[in-house]
């Protein structure tokens, strides 16, 4: 069956085509009792029958490309099924026992997550883009390390016989915190999480809260223009310790630490998974 594409590009040549036999019968004697119409009909039914060539790929390489897209995308999906189905309900306990509210729009990189703490709204927003950060197999960074020096090596040894498992190092995950008080505005604390690590990088205040979530190039522009605060390994430790506990107890915890990292990666797959799809539907079509 053609294709919307193909058939819409068919109609101008068939109308063409219709137009130039239609000239026919009026420039050569026949009887009266004959029909002009059949002799344009004929030809031009002729010519649009052959989709065939409607159906041939722009390029040459299209037929390969779209093999490729195939292969890659069942292998994408029969890959990791398993593990895709642990990291799902293992993010929806994480969200649903910190009653963490998701907003996950298909086809879009930011995901952005939200509560109530009193009377505080917080906000939480994190993009798939960082996976990109991690350049090379964390497994290779801890095999060489382990191998550079072999009492390390032992040591890494020792520790796996008290542990289930000595989980990898994982990629940096940037993410934004806002924590809004109406009528008060809001503050923005910008931290890195890795390896179940979260590091405050700068933490600022904003008599207004649209600034602080910077929904807008505007807003994004006016909030570079306002003091940011001191970055925050300038800070006194201690008083960063405290800003540390401050967001664990708004649910910025452990657990949610390392529930953003495989969000991250639980939905990088997926819109993988639907760009491969969408290619291959666009070359094929």
């Amino acid at each position: 069956m053609l294709s919307l594409r193909a058939f819409t590009r068919s109609v101008p040549r068939f109308s063409r085509s219709v137009a130039r036999t239609s000239l026919r019968p009026a420039v050569l004697p026949k009887p009266a009792f004959v029909q002009p119409w059949k002799q344009a009909t004929k030809p031009a039914y002729a010519a649009f029958s052959t989709s065939s060539v409607f159906r041939e790929p722009a390029g040459e390489g299209d037929a390969e490309l779209i093999a490729k897209l195939e292969e890659e995308l069942k292998h994408e999906k029969a890959s990791g099924v398993e593990d895709a189905r642990e990291q799902q309900a293992s993010i929806d306990y994480t969200l649903q026992n910190g009653e963490w509210q998701a907003k996950d729009v298909e086809g879009e990189q930011e995901v952005v997550l939200t509560k109530k703490f009193g009377n505080e709204t917080v906000r939480v927003t994190f993009t798939v883009a960082d996976i990109n950060n991690l350049s090379e197999d964390p497994m290779d960074e801890l095999h060489d390390d382990a191998l550079g020096d072999e009492g390390e090596f032992q040591n890494h040894q020792n520790k796996a016989e008290n542990e289930d498992e000595i989980l990898p190092p994982t990629f940096p995950a940037r993410v934004n915190v806002t924590v809004e008080k109406p009528d008060n505005g809001a503050l923005l604390i910008q931290a890195v999480i890795q390896d179940g690590d979260l590091q405050i990088e700068e933490i600022s205040h904003f008599a207004n809260a649209d600034v602080a979530n910077a929904h807008t190039a505007e807003k994004d522009w006016a909030r570079q223009s306002l003091y940011a605060g001191p970055p925050a390994e300038n800070l006194d430790p201690e008083l960063l310790a405290f800003w540390g506990r401050y967001l664990e107890e708004r649910g910025l915890n452990l657990e949610f630490q390392n529930m953003v990292t495989d969000y991250i990666a639980f939905k990088e797959q997926k819109e993988y998974v639907r760009w491969l799809n969408n290619v291959r539907k666009f070359v094929a079509a």
